[in-house]
This record gives C-alpha cells, sequence and structure tokens, in this order.
C-alpha cells in the first residue's frame, strides 16, 4: 500500500478517532481496559509512521468530555494510563513535540503535572506535533471561545462588526495549526462524536471498521491513499478545481 502513496501529497494535518479499545478487548474476555493498554502501542506506531511520512501535525482523540461519565474505575484506568503512556522515547526519537487541547482543570492534579512536564520537555522537537484532545470535546471548546469574543466586545477589545470566521478559529484551542485534511475514525462507527466540528468543516473523513488497536501502518496507508484519491473542491465544480491545479 506504501507504494500507491503520493509522498508530495501528505496531508500536513491527520486527526483520529481512536476507537473500539473497549469492544477489541471484551472480544478477547478481557476488561475494557486491556484494550486502552493494547492501544498505546498503536499510538506509538502510528505516531512514528507519520513522522516518517511527513505529516506535521497529528491531532488524537483521547477523552472526551462526554467519557467522564464513564464507570469511575474505567475512567481511573484511562488517567492511569496516560501517565504511564507520556514516555520520552515516543516524543525525542521522533522528534516530536506534545500538546494538550481540553479542559486541563477537570483532570486529576498528577496528570496535569505530567501533560505540562512532557509538555515542557519536548517543546523544541520539530518533526511533527502530537496533539492530544484530552477532557475535549468541540462544543465546549467552541462555547468556550464565543465567551471569550463577547467578554472581548464587552470590553471593547473587539468590534462586533469585526467579529468573521477567522475571529472564532483564533479563540480556538487548536489555533496554533491547520485544520486537518484528513479525519480517521477507527472501529466502525461512521460518526464525529463531539470532535473538533469547527476545524473539519472540509476535512475528507474516512472510516473503518479496524478496532484502534489492530490500527496499523497499512491502515494508515489506506487511508491516505484513500484521501489522495478523492478531489478537494471547497465548493468549486470539478472543472474549477482542475483549472486552479493547472495554474
Amino acid at each position: 500500500m506504501i507504494d500507491k502513496i503520493d509522498k508530495n501529497r501528505i496531508p500536513q494535518h491527520i486527526a483520529i478517532i481512536m476507537d473500539g479499545n473497549g469492544r477489541w478487548a471484551t472480544e478477547r474476555g478481557k476488561q475494557r481496559s486491556y484494550g486502552h493498554q493494547a492501544g498505546v502501542e498503536s499510538v506509538r506506531k502510528i505516531t512514528s509512521e507519520c513522522t516518517r511520512l511527513g505529516v506535521k501535525f497529528l491531532t488524537l482523540y483521547t477523552f472526551s468530555t462526554e467519557n467522564w461519565n464513564r464507570p469511575a474505575d474505567e475512567v481511573a484506568a484511562l488517567m492511569g494510563l496516560v501517565l504511564s503512556s507520556l514516555e520520552d522515547e515516543i516524543f525525542m526519537k521522533n522528534n516530536v513535540r506534545f500538546h494538550v487541547i481540553g479542559d486541563m482543570e477537570r483532570l486529576p492534579e498528577a496528570v496535569r503535572n505530567k501533560l505540562n512536564e512532557t509538555m515542557e520537555h519536548t517543546k523544541g522537537n520539530t518533526a511533527m506535533t502530537m496533539v492530544v484532545a484530552l477532557s475535549y470535546s468541540s462544543k465546549w471548546e467552541i462555547t468556550r471561545a464565543i465567551r471569550q469574543i463577547a467578554q472581548e466586545a464587552k470590553s471593547g477589545q473587539i468590534d462586533i462588526d469585526d467579529i468573521n470566521e477567522d475571529t472564532l478559529s483564533e479563540h480556538l484551542l487548536t489555533n496554533f495549526m491547520p485544520d486537518p485534511e484528513l479525519l480517521i475514525r477507527t472501529g466502525g462507527e461512521t460518526r464525529i462524536s463531539n470532535y473538533l466540528l469547527w476545524q473539519i468543516a472540509y476535512s475528507e473523513l474516512y472510516f473503518c471498521d479496524t478496532y484502534w488497536p489492530d490500527f496499523d501502518e497499512e491502515c494508515l496507508h489506506k487511508a491516505i491513499a484513500s484521501y489522495q484519491s478523492r478531489q478537494r473542491r471547497f465548493g468549486m465544480t470539478e472543472e474549477q478545481v482542475e483549472n486552479e491545479e493547472t495554474k
């Protein structure tokens, strides 16, 4: 599959909904936490391969604000897994910068401290940025941005007539990176689950049945090949796009 990929058209930002860990474990007669542990290895594989291919931003949906409603033992296991999985090797070996988006105030103090420590330690890495969406939901993020804009308008920092799409984008937690060109969801579900709703307005969507612990380099290559087989029109006609490409 790697031979079918055009190395000159690799998406610069890939976002992934890592779904299926729990079902993968249940089908093997294991506790759901076993699937989350297995999913960490897939994170390592995909991070390394994205770096090798030249992807600049990889955003992983790790834990949503809705996930706080899961059984307490599973939430505790997930938080513990966050702590144990933030190993220097995955970042320093691949020259990857680490960043977090989400409501960090809701996280346990030990987790917050480890996240901040990892972000500080890797801030000089330049090959790729791995962004972890943790305690995150898009509706929460957009609401937060609107409140900030409203406060700035109220205080006179922003003129209401000057508020536009760029204003909202600049107030989102993702304002330091481009919107995703490709969104991948594993695990067989075909919904977005409150993830990067504003940012994926023109992203190419790729859904596969493979559970996240089984998602490997070959699966990533298939997703990228599917992305490259599509014509991205951004509201234009096919003819307009072709004329732009020949300029």
